[in-house]
């Protein structure tokens, strides 16, 4: 497993909460382009979140607007109702909150079983141990590092801690699950994230603005990592 300095391995993915639905399909083929390892997707259902968002059509329009995994992010109320549906319109990841059911090593397995990859999502407030006995039977637990509602939000600076304390967690299990973490990621905040041992980090205002291209904004996150160009950069 990668020490928890090494960001030779990070992943990142473009949340199309931020994208312009009018130009979808031409943003898509531009994060393909971009060098981003995945398409991450939001779904809010105005209930697990005081905020209503894209569903499956979208995704449906989404999968054949891309090559990359797409990963979906239920932020809704009793997500296994929904994971039959999402697995057929072209989820490869599907990450529930532990917040939202009270069986989540069983909704995990009924992922795997579509031949999909289940993950864990905990909120700022959430204590890491929701998720503590569920780590060996998912591919990635995510640290929420904003309150989920809304894009564009600022980084929670305590959640640094909280990730690094996870990290240990996955260590001393063996497990080979990744840490992601979603909210506030921008040039100013990926480093922290990942010194700290997220290895995915999901980024929407960052990339998909009008300040500079996609690819432009993809590898300035990826040069951020590495604390180059700092200066000329800044902060999205």
């Amino acid at each position: 497993m990668s020490s928890a300095s090494d960001s030779s391995q990070v992943l990142i993915g473009p949340s199309v909460l931020s994208a312009d639905f009018l130009e979808l399909g031409e943003q898509l083929a531009e994060i393909d382009r971009a060098g981003a390892d995945y398409v991450h997707f939001d779904v809010m259902d105005g209930r697990f979140v005081p905020n209503i968002s894209i569903g499956l059509p979208v995704l449906e329009a989404t999968r054949r607007g891309t090559t990359l995994p797409i990963d979906v992010h239920l932020m809704v109320v009793e997500p296994e109702r929904w994971i039959d549906e999402f697995a057929g319109a072209g989820a490869d990841i599907m990450t529930f909150h532990a917040e939202g059911t009270p069986h989540g090593h069983r909704l995990a397995e009924a992922i795997w079983s579509l031949g999909k990859k289940p993950g864990v999502a905990i909120n700022p407030a959430t204590p890491l141990a929701m998720v503590e006995e569920l780590i060996p039977a998912v591919h990635q637990v995510l640290v929420m590092t904003v309150n989920p509602g809304f894009g564009g939000q600022t980084f929670i600076e305590s959640m640094v801690a909280k990730i690094a304390r996870l990290r240990a967690l996955i260590d001393e299990t063996g497990s080979d699950c990744l840490i992601q973490v979603d909210g506030g990621i921008n040039r100013s905040t990926i480093a922290r994230a990942v010194s700290a041992g997220a290895r995915s980090v999901v980024a929407g205002s960052s990339i998909l603005n009008d300040d500079d291209s996609i690819a432009g904004n993809v590898a300035a996150l990826r040069a951020a990592l590495h604390g180059e160009d700092a200066d000329r950069l800044g902060a999205s």
